[in-house]
């Protein structure tokens, strides 16, 4: 398990992360999700002890990471890009990795390369985007590490190749005993792969939910009136999206007060609509998904 407690952390005077706390169970995946400048790819580089944090602990399977380095080698992370390997070929990159990661599988990873039709010859600056995607990927499930850690790994990729992607990671996590940690935008594709959600709200943690329960702890409704859309409900329910008189809102599975508002001004329309993550995060967060 993954503890993370208290952590902070500033960069050029700047607070990035104040007092995060959450654990990572085994063999799960857990989306950290926040609006750009949250702290999301600060938190992963602390959690595979890249950078330090300025107060708190993280402790992989009760381990400091910091006080017991070895533990890392447990741990990859994957960031947006492979800039750092590109002088590497495909072959070559497996000496370093060895080095770095003693349960390194070679053979493993070989058997990966020809599922997917790499060629073995190449430089990895060679790759395209996607292929380059995937092929972080291999390299990370190669390891045996216990804990993965992956930072966009769909952002700016095709359709096609991030089926692929999705796919290989639910493949690889069902076969193997690992942990993932993903990073991303893509709450469509958290929402089908992910057990727990961490989400993150100027550099803390402001709530955490889990996949399973999240239809039990929110109901969205869309209402609508004879006349025009209730003042008091605009100010006193979360309300997704308003036109005229027809309306989208989010309650809390058990907000009886905020159920008795609604009906109170009579709706011609009351109609409970399927709950996406999505909802949760404009709800939690405000504003769109992708902002500057």
């Amino acid at each position: 398990m993954i503890e993370v407690k208290n952590v902070s952390k500033s960069i050029h005077k700047t607070d990035v992360l104040n007092n995060v706390q959450f654990n990572i169970r085994p063999g799960t995946i857990t989306g950290v999700v926040g609006r750009n400048g949250a702290g999301k790819t600060t938190l992963l580089r602390m959690i595979s002890g890249i950078i330090k944090p300025d107060t708190g602990d993280i402790s992989v399977d009760s381990q400091d990471i910091f006080q017991q380095p070895q533990i890392k080698q447990n741990i990859v992370f994957v960031p947006d890009s492979t800039d750092a390997l590109k002088t590497y070929t495909i072959k070559e990159i497996v000496k370093f990795y060895k080095v770095v990661y003693p349960n390194f599988d070679e053979d493993y990873y070989f058997s990966l390369l020809d599922q997917f039709k790499f060629k073995k010859s190449g430089k990895i600056k060679q790759l395209s985007k996607g292929q380059e995607a995937l092929f972080s990927l291999i390299l990370a499930f190669s390891t045996n590490s216990k804990y993965i850690l992956l930072d966009e790994p769909t952002d700016g990729l095709d359709v096609i190749i991030k089926k692929e992607i999705l796919k290989f990671i639910a493949e690889e996590v069902a076969k193997k005993d690992v942990s993932i940690i993903i990073s991303s935008h893509r709450l469509d594709e958290l929402e089908k792969m992910a057990d727990h959600i961490v989400v993150l709200k100027d550099g803390s943690v402001d709530s955490e939910i889990e996949m399973e329960s999240l239809k039990e702890q929110y109901k969205k409704i869309q209402v609508a009136y004879q006349d025009q859309f209730p003042e008091d409900v605009l100010q006193n329910i979360e309300v997704l999206s308003q036109n005229g008189r027809v309306g989208i809102v989010l309650l809390e599975a058990l907000d009886e007060e905020g159920e008795a508002i609604l009906k109170s001004y009579e709706p011609i329309l009351y109609e409970e609509l399927p709950l996406s993550l999505e909802d949760i995060f404009v709800t939690k967060l405000g504003g769109e998904l992708y902002v500057s």
